[in-house]
């Protein structure tokens, strides 16, 4: 299944991307099918190929979440905005309450 999404490519501690097709579940630094443009993480540019787009959405491609709200805020589809599910960092306030009530017993 294809997929468009974001490869990251520049220095460390300065990411840029590019919007790329790949299959969906090849490596990052896999070879993509095709390059349909750039998103700048700091300036927030995004460059996009919106011909090519449309006919890699009209195939079947899907973008991923993150890729989907950029192509709405550039105008290339419409839609809502999709919420990006991030993980949580489990932190020690859980572990905390237990070991408290364990002294107290």
């Amino acid at each position: 299944m294809l997929a468009i999404k974001l490869q990251r490519i520049g220095k460390k501690h300065q990411p840029s991307y590019r919007l790329v097709v790949a299959l969906k579940r090849s490596k990052l630094g896999g070879p993509p099918v095709e390059d349909l443009g750039s998103y700048n993480s700091f300036t927030k540019a995004v460059s996009v190929k919106k011909e090519r787009v449309k006919h890699w959405l009209g195939v079947g491609a899907q973008p991923t979440v993150t890729v989907h709200n950029l192509l709405i805020q550039g105008g290339v589809i419409t839609g809502k905005k999709a919420a990006v599910k991030m993980s949580k960092k489990e932190s020690s306030d859980k572990t905390a309450p237990a070991a408290s009530a364990a002294v107290g017993a």
